[in-house]
Protein backbone atom coordinates (compact mmCIF):
# COMPACT_ATOMS: atom_id res chain seq x y z
CA UNK A 1 0.00 0.00 0.00
CA UNK A 2 2.76 2.44 0.97
CA UNK A 3 4.58 1.78 -2.30
CA UNK A 4 1.43 2.48 -4.32
CA UNK A 5 0.87 5.79 -2.48
CA UNK A 6 4.44 6.86 -3.25
CA UNK A 7 3.96 6.01 -6.93
CA UNK A 8 0.71 7.98 -7.06
CA UNK A 9 2.38 10.99 -5.42
CA UNK A 10 5.26 10.78 -7.90
CA UNK A 11 2.78 10.67 -10.80
CA UNK A 12 0.91 13.68 -9.40
CA UNK A 13 4.16 15.63 -9.12
CA UNK A 14 5.04 14.70 -12.69
CA UNK A 15 1.64 15.86 -13.97
CA UNK A 16 2.00 19.17 -12.12
CA UNK A 17 5.52 19.67 -13.47
CA UNK A 18 4.40 18.97 -17.04
CA UNK A 19 1.42 21.33 -16.80
CA UNK A 20 3.61 24.10 -15.37
CA UNK A 21 6.06 23.60 -18.21
CA UNK A 22 3.25 23.79 -20.78
CA UNK A 23 1.96 26.95 -19.11
CA UNK A 24 5.37 28.62 -19.29
CA UNK A 25 5.73 27.72 -22.95
CA UNK A 26 2.27 29.09 -23.81
CA UNK A 27 3.18 32.35 -22.07
CA UNK A 28 6.38 32.39 -24.15
CA UNK A 29 4.31 31.90 -27.32
CA UNK A 30 2.14 34.87 -26.41
CA UNK A 31 5.28 36.96 -25.86
CA UNK A 32 6.92 35.92 -29.14
CA UNK A 33 3.80 36.69 -31.17
CA UNK A 34 3.34 40.05 -29.42
CA UNK A 35 6.94 41.00 -30.14
CA UNK A 36 6.45 39.87 -33.73
CA UNK A 37 3.45 42.09 -34.50
CA UNK A 38 4.97 45.12 -32.74
CA UNK A 39 8.29 44.66 -34.50
CA UNK A 40 6.66 44.06 -37.88
CA UNK A 41 4.70 47.32 -37.64
CA UNK A 42 7.82 49.24 -36.64
CA UNK A 43 9.87 47.77 -39.50
CA UNK A 44 7.11 48.37 -42.04
CA UNK A 45 6.75 52.05 -41.16
CA UNK A 46 10.47 52.74 -40.66
CA UNK A 47 11.56 50.88 -43.78
CA UNK A 48 14.00 48.73 -41.78
CA UNK A 49 14.34 45.84 -44.21
CA UNK A 50 17.11 44.00 -42.38
CA UNK A 51 15.25 43.95 -39.05
CA UNK A 52 12.11 42.89 -40.93
CA UNK A 53 14.01 39.99 -42.50
CA UNK A 54 15.16 38.80 -39.08
CA UNK A 55 11.61 39.06 -37.75
CA UNK A 56 10.16 37.11 -40.65
CA UNK A 57 12.65 34.31 -40.13
CA UNK A 58 11.91 34.19 -36.38
CA UNK A 59 8.47 32.77 -37.17
CA UNK A 60 10.22 29.39 -37.34
CA UNK A 61 10.83 29.69 -33.59
CA UNK A 62 7.11 30.17 -33.00
CA UNK A 63 6.27 27.20 -35.22
CA UNK A 64 8.76 24.95 -33.41
CA UNK A 65 7.47 25.97 -29.98
CA UNK A 66 3.89 25.47 -31.14
CA UNK A 67 4.67 21.90 -32.20
CA UNK A 68 6.50 21.21 -28.93
CA UNK A 69 3.64 22.42 -26.76
CA UNK A 70 1.07 20.61 -28.88
CA UNK A 71 2.94 17.34 -28.51
CA UNK A 72 3.34 17.81 -24.75
CA UNK A 73 -0.34 18.60 -24.29
CA UNK A 74 -1.49 15.67 -26.42
CA UNK A 75 0.80 13.26 -24.59
CA UNK A 76 -0.36 14.47 -21.18
CA UNK A 77 -3.97 14.30 -22.29
CA UNK A 78 -3.63 10.57 -22.92
CA UNK A 79 -2.20 9.72 -19.48
CA UNK A 80 -4.45 8.07 -16.89
CA UNK A 81 -2.98 10.23 -14.10
CA UNK A 82 -4.38 13.43 -15.66
CA UNK A 83 -7.40 14.61 -13.64
CA UNK A 84 -10.58 16.34 -14.91
CA UNK A 85 -9.35 19.88 -14.15
CA UNK A 86 -6.07 19.18 -15.90
CA UNK A 87 -7.94 17.68 -18.86
CA UNK A 88 -10.02 20.84 -19.25
CA UNK A 89 -6.89 22.97 -19.16
CA UNK A 90 -5.13 20.82 -21.76
CA UNK A 91 -8.12 20.90 -24.10
CA UNK A 92 -8.20 24.70 -23.76
CA UNK A 93 -4.50 24.92 -24.60
CA UNK A 94 -4.88 22.67 -27.64
CA UNK A 95 -7.68 24.92 -28.90
CA UNK A 96 -5.63 28.07 -28.31
CA UNK A 97 -2.46 26.85 -30.00
CA UNK A 98 -3.72 27.16 -33.63
CA UNK A 99 -4.81 30.75 -32.89
CA UNK A 100 -1.33 31.54 -31.56
CA UNK A 101 0.43 29.89 -34.48
CA UNK A 102 -1.74 31.63 -37.06
CA UNK A 103 -1.20 34.98 -35.33
CA UNK A 104 2.54 34.44 -35.61
CA UNK A 105 2.09 33.76 -39.33
CA UNK A 106 0.22 37.06 -39.74
CA UNK A 107 3.07 38.97 -38.07
CA UNK A 108 5.45 37.22 -40.47
CA UNK A 109 3.30 38.28 -43.45
CA UNK A 110 3.55 41.94 -42.37
CA UNK A 111 7.33 41.54 -41.94
CA UNK A 112 7.63 40.14 -45.46
CA UNK A 113 5.95 43.28 -46.84
CA UNK A 114 8.39 45.39 -44.82
CA UNK A 115 11.30 43.48 -46.38
CA UNK A 116 9.95 44.52 -49.80
CA UNK A 117 9.89 48.17 -48.72
CA UNK A 118 6.11 48.58 -48.83
CA UNK A 119 6.00 51.05 -45.94
CA UNK A 120 7.78 53.85 -47.78
CA UNK A 121 5.41 53.51 -50.75
CA UNK A 122 2.22 53.98 -48.73
CA UNK A 123 0.38 57.29 -48.84
CA UNK A 124 0.79 59.44 -45.69
CA UNK A 125 -2.80 58.72 -44.65
CA UNK A 126 -2.37 54.98 -45.19
CA UNK A 127 0.82 55.01 -43.13
CA UNK A 128 -0.99 56.74 -40.28
CA UNK A 129 -3.83 54.22 -40.39
CA UNK A 130 -1.43 51.26 -40.47
CA UNK A 131 0.34 52.73 -37.45
CA UNK A 132 -2.97 53.01 -35.59
CA UNK A 133 -3.95 49.46 -36.53
CA UNK A 134 -0.61 48.20 -35.25
CA UNK A 135 -1.06 50.03 -31.95
CA UNK A 136 -4.57 48.67 -31.40
CA UNK A 137 -3.47 45.15 -32.35
CA UNK A 138 -0.63 45.36 -29.81
CA UNK A 139 -3.03 46.58 -27.11
CA UNK A 140 -5.35 43.66 -27.86
CA UNK A 141 -2.52 41.16 -27.72
CA UNK A 142 -1.10 42.59 -24.50
CA UNK A 143 -4.50 42.39 -22.80
CA UNK A 144 -5.01 38.81 -24.00
CA UNK A 145 -1.52 37.67 -22.97
CA UNK A 146 -1.95 39.21 -19.51
CA UNK A 147 -5.37 37.57 -19.22
CA UNK A 148 -3.85 34.15 -19.86
CA UNK A 149 -1.00 34.67 -17.41
CA UNK A 150 -3.30 36.08 -14.70
CA UNK A 151 -6.30 33.83 -15.49
CA UNK A 152 -8.42 36.99 -15.73
CA UNK A 153 -11.23 37.31 -18.32
CA UNK A 154 -10.88 40.34 -20.61
CA UNK A 155 -13.06 39.28 -23.54
CA UNK A 156 -15.27 42.38 -23.37
CA UNK A 157 -12.28 44.74 -23.38
CA UNK A 158 -10.63 42.89 -26.28
CA UNK A 159 -13.86 42.85 -28.30
CA UNK A 160 -14.19 46.63 -27.89
CA UNK A 161 -10.65 47.05 -29.20
CA UNK A 162 -11.50 44.71 -32.06
CA UNK A 163 -14.40 46.98 -33.03
CA UNK A 164 -11.91 49.87 -33.16
CA UNK A 165 -9.57 47.79 -35.29
CA UNK A 166 -12.42 46.89 -37.67
CA UNK A 167 -13.28 50.59 -38.08
CA UNK A 168 -9.65 51.38 -38.90
CA UNK A 169 -9.68 48.54 -41.42
CA UNK A 170 -12.72 50.05 -43.15
CA UNK A 171 -11.10 53.50 -43.21
CA UNK A 172 -7.84 52.13 -44.61
CA UNK A 173 -9.75 50.19 -47.26
CA UNK A 174 -11.45 53.43 -48.33
CA UNK A 175 -8.05 55.14 -48.55
CA UNK A 176 -6.75 52.29 -50.69
CA UNK A 177 -9.79 52.51 -52.98
CA UNK A 178 -9.35 56.27 -53.42
CA UNK A 179 -6.52 55.77 -55.91
CA UNK A 180 -3.93 57.59 -53.82
CA UNK A 181 -1.39 54.79 -54.38
CA UNK A 182 -0.23 52.83 -57.43
CA UNK A 183 -2.20 49.63 -57.99
CA UNK A 184 0.59 47.17 -56.92
CA UNK A 185 1.07 49.16 -53.69
CA UNK A 186 -2.68 49.33 -53.11
CA UNK A 187 -2.97 45.55 -53.44
CA UNK A 188 -0.22 44.95 -50.90
CA UNK A 189 -1.68 47.58 -48.56
CA UNK A 190 -5.04 45.83 -48.71
CA UNK A 191 -3.36 42.58 -47.69
CA UNK A 192 -1.61 44.26 -44.77
CA UNK A 193 -4.91 45.75 -43.62
CA UNK A 194 -6.45 42.28 -43.76
CA UNK A 195 -3.56 40.78 -41.79
CA UNK A 196 -4.14 43.22 -38.92
CA UNK A 197 -7.88 42.64 -39.02
CA UNK A 198 -7.40 38.86 -38.85
CA UNK A 199 -4.87 39.28 -36.05
CA UNK A 200 -7.54 41.08 -34.05
CA UNK A 201 -9.98 38.24 -34.69
CA UNK A 202 -7.53 35.71 -33.31
CA UNK A 203 -6.98 37.84 -30.21
CA UNK A 204 -10.75 37.91 -29.66
CA UNK A 205 -10.98 34.14 -29.99
CA UNK A 206 -8.13 33.68 -27.54
CA UNK A 207 -9.71 36.07 -25.03
CA UNK A 208 -12.97 34.12 -25.26
CA UNK A 209 -11.15 30.81 -24.78
CA UNK A 210 -9.40 32.18 -21.71
CA UNK A 211 -12.78 33.24 -20.31
CA UNK A 212 -14.05 29.68 -20.85
CA UNK A 213 -10.93 28.27 -19.23
CA UNK A 214 -11.45 30.31 -16.06
CA UNK A 215 -15.20 29.71 -16.05
CA UNK A 216 -16.24 33.28 -16.86
CA UNK A 217 -17.50 33.01 -20.44
CA UNK A 218 -20.92 34.28 -21.50
CA UNK A 219 -23.29 31.96 -23.35
CA UNK A 220 -22.94 34.01 -26.53
CA UNK A 221 -19.14 33.86 -26.42
CA UNK A 222 -19.24 30.10 -25.90
CA UNK A 223 -21.54 29.63 -28.89
CA UNK A 224 -19.30 31.79 -31.09
CA UNK A 225 -16.31 29.67 -30.09
CA UNK A 226 -18.16 26.50 -31.00
CA UNK A 227 -18.87 28.00 -34.41
CA UNK A 228 -15.21 28.98 -34.75
CA UNK A 229 -14.14 25.42 -33.85
CA UNK A 230 -16.35 24.06 -36.61
CA UNK A 231 -14.83 26.43 -39.17
CA UNK A 232 -11.23 26.17 -37.97
CA UNK A 233 -8.70 28.70 -36.57
CA UNK A 234 -9.29 31.24 -39.36
CA UNK A 235 -12.86 31.86 -38.20
CA UNK A 236 -13.72 34.63 -35.81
Amino acid sequence: MAKRVVVELDNTDQVTETLEHIDREVIKLFALVGEGVAGATHCLLDGDREAARVLAESDETIDALYREVEQLAQSQLALRETGPDELRYLVAVLRMLPELERSGDLAEHVSRRAVRGLGVELSPRARGLVEQMGEVACDMWRATADAYADRAPVADEVEELDDELDELHVTLTAEIASGSMPLPVAIEAALVARFYERFGDHAVNLARRIAVMVGRATTGATERLRAADRLGPRAK
